[in-house]
């Protein structure tokens, strides 16, 4: 008997085995990294994402489940909370990722204007999140302008001319070969609003490619339109504070931020002067949120 009872008690003093995944929990899984997927959609607004993102909190198993979802799919995991949702990124290998030689082939047959929309969506980024506690500050919102990115684009451009100058480089290329220019001297030599017989804003011209990255942005969820005041307003959204917290340590954003034209953070065009820093080059091809 004694060793019945011995038995027993070994039995049920040893761990019990994890629940098996059932296909349920592997389709709720999927169906919560679907709806992040859709990043315009706020889980405020769907009760079935809310009670994911809730599952996803208070069940680790069901956490790393939906986590290996993801990393199956090429998605990268920046947060999942009732502010961003389940917020994701696209590994560059992903079938989700977006290369910025794509959106530039579908905005413009120019070869040349891949460098432009790639300074652009930089731009975006270090204008929305100027300085290091606006990007760590979860209620931290950015706001900005299509004038007003042009106008920093086109601040920071002549302060890499001031700086070639006093090199003594060669500040006019042939303008035959764009892909010896560096993106700032294309920029500047772009009309910032073109002019169409209707009045429209060119696709071409500088504040054109920055609306199509601000539109891109909002479609993405990154953004939000906010009202038509200085060629478009717009306000940063969580998931845009997780994306530019994810690329914040690439070169070309720091290159940009140290130049030292700050920008006043209300969507304003206004800037502030330049100080004096260590030489800076732009890095070609570094827009966000794409892979090169």
């Amino acid at each position: 008997m004694s060793e019945h009872v011995e038995w027993s008690e070994a039995e049920s003093s040893a761990p019990s085995a994890p629940a098996a995944v059932t296909p349920a929990d592997a389709a709720d899984a999927a169906r919560l990294v679907a709806f992040g997927l859709q990043p315009k959609l706020q889980p405020a607004r769907d009760q079935e994402y809310t009670e994911l993102l809730r599952r996803y909190r208070d069940d680790p198993a069901f956490a790393r489940l939906a986590d290996a979802v993801a990393t199956g799919l090429g998605l990268v995991v920046l947060e999942v909370s009732p502010r961003a949702g389940m917020a994701v990124t696209a590994a560059e290998d992903s079938v989700f990722a977006v290369r910025m030689g794509d959106y530039a082939r579908r905005t413009a047959a120019d070869s040349g204007d891949r460098f432009l929309h790639g300074l652009a969506h930089l731009a975006v980024a270090a204008l929305a999140f100027p300085r290091p506690e606006d990007l760590a500050d979860d209620t931290y919102i950015g706001r900005l302008t299509v004038n007003g990115v042009d106008a920093f684009v086109r601040q920071a451009c002549r302060r890499l001319e001031e700086r070639a100058e006093e090199l003594g480089e060669n500040t006019d290329p042939a303008t035959d070969a764009p892909g010896l220019e560096a993106a700032w001297r294309i920029w500047a030599r772009r009309s910032a609003t073109g002019a169409t017989k209707d009045a429209r804003r060119p696709a071409a011209s500088t504040t054109g490619i920055v609306a199509k990255a601000l539109t891109f942005l909002t479609d993405s969820g990154f953004l939000q339109r906010t009202g038509d005041d200085g060629g478009g307003t717009y306000r940063t959204t969580a998931r845009y504070q997780l994306q530019v917290r994810d690329m914040a340590g690439s070169a070309a954003m720091a290159e940009l931020l140290e130049l030292g034209v700050v920008p006043v953070t209300d969507g304003t065009a206004s800037l502030l002067p330049a100080e004096d820093t260590e030489d800076l080059e732009l890095v070609a091809d570094a827009g966000l949120p794409f892979h090169s």
